[in-house]
């Protein structure tokens, strides 16, 4: 898979098929999409590529949005790898690109630069200065611009259309189990090992701590989970929160992973969620908690 960090595509890449959004989380109803595109590019004999825009215009345009990406721009990159695409385009979104009128953006990335001739984008896609540009505003400018609008239908799963919003909001309800359905794969937040206070390791129960970031705030508490790093792949159990029973102030993912102990500062590791255990809750004391952990490591064992 080639990366352009502009749409400047190369020969080969050119003429082809194209589908455009902003792709967070690679879920089902954009899978959906992906595979009808690809099937399109296998049958015209064309190449298939994937246009993203980073950061997401929503964030760019309100600051003050923190905790909002169900990927990272990494994560987003290997599942496509994955999906088997020829191209992603990563559109550097800025204050200048925002200003393309939709016309604009048409004729100057989709015509100029891509010359693609078939383009897939979602129903409620929204395009161009102040989101003016629709579907509508693509179908009116075929002919001009030679290309096709294809629209794929959106996936439904029990009767619900599934969307980047809908899992959002399902990771925010400790839904995992329904989050992982929705993505077909373990929903993960992947980061820099940090240094905490140690207090797991005084207690026997070293954890891996990683900032949250950008990502969805999962329902504060305890998960079971699975650690991915170069080395190996592990489960273990991993709590989200503010660790109440010390008083801390911090966001952080602390998790311990079974059957390893050894220091993993600065390491990258992915943290797959399997499935949620208990919300976070204030102890009376270290032994009331060291209690809980064991019965928490049992449930995350079954």
């Amino acid at each position: 898979m080639k990366i352009y960090k502009n749409a400047n595509l190369v020969k080969k890449h050119c003429n082809g098929v194209l589908a455009i959004g902003n792709f967070d989380g690679i879920h089902l109803g954009h899978q959906k999409v992906i595979k009808e595109a690809k099937s399109k590019a296998k049958k015209n004999n064309l190449p298939f590529g994937v246009m993203t825009f980073e950061p997401m215009p929503v964030m760019f345009f309100n600051k003050i949005i923190e905790n909002h990406r169900i990927n990272s721009l990494e994560q987003k990159k290997s599942q496509f790898k994955k999906l088997k695409i020829d191209f992603l385009i990563i559109i550097k979104f800025t204050k200048k690109f925002s200003r393309l009128t939709a016309e604009k953006f048409i004729e100057k990335i989709i015509f100029k630069k891509t010359k693609c001739k078939y383009l897939y984008v979602s129903k409620n896609f929204k395009f161009g200065n102040k989101r003016k540009g629709n579907i509508n505003t693509l179908k009116k400018f075929e002919k001009k611009f030679n290309y096709k609008n294809l629209i794929t239908k959106p996936y439904f799963k029990n009767q619900k259309i599934i969307s980047s919003t809908l899992v959002r909001k399902k990771i925010r309800q400790g839904k995992i189990i329904e989050v992982n359905k929705l993505l077909n794969r373990n929903w993960s937040i992947e980061g820099k090992v940090i240094r905490g206070h140690k207090r797991g390791r005084k207690m026997g129960f070293p954890t891996c701590n990683l900032k949250i970031d950008n990502y969805v705030v999962p329902k504060l508490g305890v998960y079971s989970v699975k650690v991915k790093t170069t080395k190996f792949d592990k489960n273990g159990i991993a709590n989200i929160g503010y660790r109440p029973t010390f008083k801390g102030e911090r966001l952080l993912l602390e998790t311990n992973i079974f059957g390893i102990n050894k220091n993993l500062y600065n390491k990258v590791i992915s943290v797959s969620f399997k499935k949620f255990i208990r919300p976070e809750k204030k102890f009376r004391n270290l032994d009331h908690l060291k209690k809980q952990i064991k019965i928490d490591v049992k449930k995350a064992k079954k």
